[in-house]
C-alpha cells in the first residue's frame, strides 16, 4: 500500500463512477415519469457495447480516428431509438396494468434482448479498439494511468450537467418534473402524456446506451453485462434517492471510490487475522445501500415521503373453499400421486415433477408476503439458499438424519427472516424490495466466499436422502406430501385473524393502526412466515439434487420466484403454484429443445402478461366471475318478471 496507489485506485473510481453514473441516470429518469421499474436497462448498456464495437469497427475503416469517436454517440441514439420503440409497442399497452406485472414485461425483455445480441455477434467476448488519441497514459506520482479513463472523468460531471439544463431550463424538462410529482394532473393539463413518456424512456436508453458505449475501450463486450449492470444501477438510484440526479451521482461516486479503496487495502491483518478487503468488492454495494436505507430510508439525496392515505385497490374477502374447490384439490392430487406408476419408463418426468413442486412451494411463500402482506421482496432467494445450505450442512457436518434436517433447516431460513425482517419492514415499496435484494446478495457473498464451510464456489456434494427414499418416486410422494401441507398450511395462516390483519395492514395502513393493528410486527411475522417456508422448499431441494451451489441464493432464482408469482397472479391464492408450474414447465420444455431458449420464453412471457394482465389465475377467476355474475343477474330479472314464482320458491326453501 502507498500514497501514489491509492491516488491511481481513486481515479480508476471515478471513471468507473461516470458510466455507472450514466446508467442509473436513465433509470432513475423512467421510474420518476413512468413508474416503471425498468429490468431491462441494463440489456440497452449491453446493446450499446456491441453497437459501438460494430460502428467503431466499420466506421473506423473509413473515417480513420473520427470513425471512433463518431460510433459512440450514434451507438447512444441507436439505443434511445430501440427504446422508444419498446415503449412504443409493449409498454404502453401494458400502463394500466398492476406495477409489477410491468417488471415482468421487462424481465421478458432481458431474456429477449439477450438472445437478439447472441444471435447477431455470437458468444464470444469482442474487445473493441483503443479510443484513438487517448491510447496512451499519463505519469501520476510515478505511476501510469490510462488517458481514456482522465476522460471518463471528465464525461461523468459534463452529462450530468447538460442533463440537468434539458430538466430546469426547457419545458420538456418542465413537463419531466411535474409529470415525476403528479402525472396525472400533468395529463388533466392537456399535455401529451403518452409521447412524454415516449421521449423520458427514449432519453433513459439512451443514457444507457451512451454509459455502455464509453466502456468500449475499457471491458470487452459480453452477454453476462446486462445483469451486471442492473444489479450496480438499482444500487446507486435507491443509495442516491429516487428521482435525484445529483444523488445518483454522489451515490455512484460514493460505491465506485470505497470499491476502489477496497482494492487498495488487499489484504489487512488487524489483531492477527487477515481480512480480504479485495473480496468485499464483490458486495460492497449492497453493504453500502444496506447501511444508507437502514439509517436514511429515502436515500442519500431523496425525500422522505408523507404518510400515505391511499387506501389499496380493494378486492373480495378471502372466501374459504367451496365444495367443488376442494374436490377439484383433491382430483389433481390424486392425479399428481398417481404419476410415477404411468411414467415409470420416464425417471426424468419424476424428477420434473419434484422440481415443479418445490418450484410451487418456493412461489407460494413469496406470494405470502407479496400479495396479502403487500410487501414486494427482490431477495427471496436468500431464505429458499439457507434451508437448502442448512439442510446440507447439518447432514454432512453434524451427521443428522435427512428426516431431521428437514425439520431444523426451515426454522434456520425463519431465522434469517427474523433478522432481514426486523429491518425491512421498516421500509415500503421499491426502497423495501431493494433491501431485501442487498439482503440476499450480501448472503449470496459469505455463501459464495466462505470456502472451508460452504464449499465457496464449489458448493457441497453428496446430500442423499436416508435409504428409503432412494428410489426417487418415494422421494416424489414424500415431496408431494410436504409440499401439499406446506400449502395447506399457508391458506389456513391467511384465513386466520393473523392473515386478515396483514391484509388490513396492506389496504390501508392508517386505517389498521386506528383499530389497533401493530402494522409491522404483524408484518415481520409475515416476513418469519414466509421465510420458514421458502426455508422448507430450499431443503427439499437439495435433497432431491444431492448437491448445492451458491446459485441457490443468486439474484436469477429471486427473478424466477417473482416471475412464478406474477404468472399465475397476485389476487389468487392459486395464483403462485398456478406460475410455478407453468413457468418451470416452460423453461425445462423450451430450454430442451432450441438454442434461443431465453427469447422464446421471453415471448410466451410477454405474450401471456398481454393477454392476461391479471396473472394466469387471477384472468381465469376475472372470467369465472363475470360469467357467474351474468347468470345472477340473469336469475334477478328472471324473478322481477315472475315474483309471485320467485316468492313461492322461496317458501318452498325456507320450508
Amino acid at each position: 500500500m502507498s500514497l501514489s496507489g491509492l491516488i491511481v485506485q481513486l481515479l480508476n473510481g471515478l471513471a468507473s463512477a461516470s458510466s455507472l453514473f450514466l446508467v442509473a441516470a436513465g433509470l432513475s429518469l423512467i421510474f420518476g415519469v413512468t413508474r416503471i421499474v425498468n429490468f431491462a436497462h441494463g440489456s440497452f448498456f449491453m446493446v450499446g457495447v456491441y453497437v459501438a464495437y460494430t460502428l467503431a469497427e466499420r466506421l473506423g475503416g473509413a473515417l480513420g480516428g473520427a470513425g471512433f469517436w463518431l460510433a459512440l454517440p450514434l451507438a447512444a441514439i441507436a439505443v434511445g431509438v430501440l427504446g422508444a420503440v419498446i415503449e412504443v409497442l409493449l409498454l404502453r399497452r401494458i400502463y394500466k396494468a398492476p406495477e409489477l406485472f410491468q417488471l415482468l414485461a421487462t424481465f421478458a425483455l432481458v431474456l429477449v434482448i439477450k438472445d437478439a445480441v447472441l444471435w447477431l455477434w455470437g458468444p464470444d467476448e469482442l474487445l473493441g479498439p483503443r479510443a484513438p488519441g487517448l491510447k496512451g497514459s499519463v505519469e501520476i506520482l510515478g505511476r501510469q494511468f490510462p488517458s481514456y479513463d482522465l476522460f471518463l472523468i471528465v464525461v461523468g460531471p459534463l452529462v450530468l450537467g447538460l442533463v440537468w439544463l434539458l430538466l430546469t431550463r426547457t419545458r420538456f424538462g418542465t413537463l419531466v418534473r411535474a409529470a415525476t410529482q403528479d402525472r396525472e394532473m400533468v395529463s388533466a393539463l392537456g399535455v401529451n402524456q403518452a409521447w412524454l413518456f415516449t421521449a423520458v424512456f427514449a432519453l433513459g436508453a439512451l443514457l444507457a446506451g451512451l454509459g455502455g458505449a464509453l466502456q468500449l475501450p475499457r471491458e470487452p463486450a459480453t452477454l453476462e453485462m446486462d445483469l451486471n449492470t442492473i444489479g450496480a444501477a438499482f444500487v446507486v438510484v435507491v443509495v442516491g434517492g429516487m428521482g435525484s440526479l445529483p444523488g445518483a451521482y454522489v451515490a455512484a461516486l460514493l460505491i465506485a471510490e470505497i470499491k476502489a479503496l477496497c482494492i487498495w487495502l488487499g489484504v489487512v491483518e488487524i489483531a492477527g487475522i487477515s481480512i480480504s478487503f479485495s473480496k468485499l468488492t464483490l458486495v460492497v454495494d449492497f453493504l453500502v445501500m444496506a447501511a444508507v436505507l437502514v439509517w436514511r430510508p429515502w436515500g442519500l439525496m431523496g425525500r422522505a415521503q408523507a404518510p400515505s392515505r391511499y387506501v389499496g385497490m380493494q378486492e373480495e374477502p378471502l372466501r374459504r373453499a367451496g365444495k367443488g374447490y376442494v374436490a377439484a384439490a383433491a382430483a389433481l392430487a390424486l392425479v399428481l400421486a398417481a404419476v410415477p406408476f404411468a411414467t415409470a419408463d420416464s425417471p426424468y418426468t419424476t424428477v420434473l415433477l419434484i422440481d415443479l413442486l418445490v418450484a410451487a412451494l418456493f412461489a407460494a411463500s413469496l406470494h405470502f408476503i407479496m400479495g396479502p402482506a403487500g410487501m414486494h421482496s427482490f431477495g427471496h432467494a436468500a431464505y429458499f439458499g439457507l434451508g437448502a445450505y442448512g439442510a446440507a450442512l447439518l447432514a454432512r457436518s453434524a451427521g443428522l438424519p435427512m428426516e431431521l434436517t428437514l425439520v431444523v433447516a426451515p426454522l434456520i431460513a425463519a431465522a434469517g427472516a427474523f433478522v432481514y425482517g426486523w429491518f425491512a419492514v421498516r421500509l415500503s415499496g421499491v426502497y423495501l424490495a431493494m433491501l431485501t435484494l442487498a439482503f440476499a446478495q450480501i448472503t449470496w457473498a459469505i455463501v459464495y466466499q466462505w470456502d472451508s464451510f460452504t464449499g465457496g464456489s464449489n458448493g457441497l456434494t453428496g446430500v442423499w436422502p436416508s435409504d428409503w427414499l432412494s428410489d426417487k418416486r418415494n422421494y416424489y410422494w414424500l415431496t408431494l406430501v410436504l409440499v401439499g401441507a406446506g400449502l395447506w398450511w399457508l391458506r389456513r395462516v391467511l384465513f386466520s385473524p393473523f392473515g386478515y390483519a396483514l391484509r388490513a395492514g396492506r389496504d390501508s395502513v392508517l386505517r389498521a393502526d386506528a383499530i389497533g393493528i401493530d402494522v409491522k410486527r404483524m408484518q415481520w411475522a409475515g416476513f418469519i412466515v414466509a421465510g420458514l417456508v421458502a426455508g422448507a422448499a430450499g431443503a427439499l431441494f437439495a435433497y432431491s439434487k444431492g448437491s448445492i451451489s451458491p446459485e441457490t441464493l443468486a439474484v436469477g432464482k429471486s427473478v424466477d420466484g417473482l416471475v412464478m408469482v406474477l404468472l399465475g397472479g397476485l389476487q389468487t391464492l392459486a395464483g403462485p403454484v398456478v406460475g410455478a408450474f407453468t413457468f418451470t414447465w416452460l423453461h425445462d420444455t423450451v430450454a430442451r429443445n432450441t438454442d434461443y431458449w431465453r427469447a422464446m420464453l421471453g415471448a410466451i412471457i410477454l405474450i401471456l402478461v398481454l393477454l392476461f394482465p391479471q396473472g394466469i389465475a387471477g384472468s381465469i377467476k376475472q372470467i369465472a366471475d363475470r360469467v357467474r355474475g351474468r347468470k345472477d343477474d340473469a336469475a334477478a330479472d328472471e324473478a322481477a318478471r315472475h315474483p309471485m314464482q320467485a316468492d313461492a320458491a322461496a317458501g318452498e326453501a325456507a320450508r
